[in-house]
């Protein structure tokens, strides 16, 4: 599944266009290579997303065409969240 669109079925972002942009600004990394929108992920991949000043790190767990909003969270799990120093 594209990158883009497994960030927005699991909800990680809210919309498809704005996961496509913060992607190609180089601010998400599948196992430790930066990656485009375009970017297959799959089960097992581990996801760092820079959100502002937070750095979530995230491992997929099972990736779907489409799910309910109370299962999206059952898609990954959150490995680690961190704030990001003031420079």
């Amino acid at each position: 599944m594209r990158l883009d669109k497994f960030l927005k079925v699991s909800r990680l972002i809210k919309r498809r266009t704005l996961a496509k942009e913060v992607s190609d600004q180089g601010r998400i990394s599948v196992n430790g290579i930066p990656a485009k929108a375009s970017s297959n992920v799959k089960a097992g991949d581990e996801l760092s997303i820079r959100f502002g000043q937070k750095l979530v790190t995230v491992k997929i767990d099972k990736v779907q065409e489409t799910t309910k909003k109370e299962e999206a969270a059952d898609m990954y799990t959150v490995i680690k969240e961190e704030k990001l120093s003031q420079e």
